[in-house]
């Protein structure tokens, strides 16, 4: 983890921003730096930053703050982000943040879906930082950020009907069949999603929950390898989404493993069944590489999405996932 303070200083740099820009599109930056860091590339985080202010907006106006008595109302609503985000910024400031956390960890995991699944995924990096490192004041701010990003975003999934699945996670994402029409952003795709095949459904063990994410998280890496093409971007998405979720387990009580397993699969799935191409190709894994060498690859390509890819596959560290990282820097196009 950091010990330079860049980290902390990029943070900084970056509440000032909001979560989005033009209406739809995410700030990946608070998540990007946060896996520069980890990977121990801190030199290159404000050069990094220097590239994508551009696409940073100022921190959106307030409209009415959120309390305990009137939140039901203001979750969901976008428009209401900055309220959000301040209503965690005095949760975290009044509470430890695993008790924050822990309260709206199942009120939020239903509508992980919303913003693209990129709320829970910076969530996800935050709480991964808070567990490796000092509770720092831009560290809980970040957690507030992407609570009450995910707070504003929530969008939930409701009335799906269950298809035949596999034991596998692997098999199970190549049984999920791909909307009909595939056209439109991803909140229009998202509700044309009618039918997932079931997987894991019968877990109830916390520690077998986390078994099968960690299954998920690796098989959806790797899958990326040979169907990333069908969507270079979003289908990143199937993979880091489950993966932001594993990473928050630690910080969670265990009777939250098993729903946060499902949420996940859904996610993953949902992806998948949205942007999956016609037919795989074949990808062969790197024969020479080490992840620490993919990982400079990723940093001199730029692209936060490819980032972000590398930074999970180097989470499993296998050659089929270090595969899936080259192909992201294949497939996408880099930082100018």
């Amino acid at each position: 983890m950091d010990t330079t303070g860049t980290l902390d200083e990029a943070l900084h740099r970056l509440h000032g921003s909001g979560p989005e820009r033009l209406g739809r599109l995410t700030n990946h930056a608070p998540m990007a730096v946060e896996a520069l860091a980890r990977h121990g590339q801190a030199q290159a985080v404000h050069r990094w930053l220097d590239l994508y202010t551009r696409k940073l907006e100022e921190f959106p106006p307030g409209v009415e703050p959120v309390t305990a008595a009137n939140w039901r109302l203001a979750l969901g609503d976008p428009r209401r982000a900055a309220d959000w985000i301040d209503y965690f910024r005095r949760e975290t400031a009044e509470r430890p943040w695993r008790d924050v956390l822990a309260q709206w960890w199942p009120r939020l995991l239903p509508g992980m879906y919303g913003g693209s699944t990129h709320p829970a995924i910076r969530v996800g990096h935050a709480v991964r930082t808070l567990l490796t490192g000092e509770d720092t004041g831009p560290r809980l701010t970040e957690l507030a950020h992407g609570l009450g990003y995910w707070a504003a975003r929530h969008h939930p999934v409701a009335d799906l009907s269950p298809l035949p699945g596999a034991e596998s996670a692997a098999a199970a994402l190549d049984a999920v069949r791909p909307i009909a029409a595939r056209d439109g952003g991803f909140p229009a795709r998202l509700g044309r999603v009618r039918r997932l095949p079931v997987w894991a459904d019968t877990v109830t063990d916390p520690h077998e929950a986390r078994r099968r994410l960690t299954e998920l998280v690796r098989a959806a890496t790797h899958r990326y390898a040979t169907h990333g093409h069908g969507e270079e971007t979003m289908l990143v998405h199937a993979a880091t989404a489950p993966n932001a979720v594993l990473r928050t387990l630690p910080a969670l009580p265990h009777a939250l493993w098993v729903p946060s397993l499902r949420a996940a699969w859904t996610a993953s799935a949902a992806v998948t069944a949205m942007y999956a191409p016609d037919a795989p190709v074949a990808c062969a894994p790197p024969s020479t590489l080490i992840p620490e060498e993919v990982f400079e690859r990723a940093l001199a390509h730029g692209d936060e999405h490819v980032i972000k890819l590398t930074d999970t596959a180097l989470d499993i560290g296998d050659a089929p996932a270090l595969a899936a990282a080259l192909r992201s820097v294949e497939l996408s196009e880099p930082l100018a």
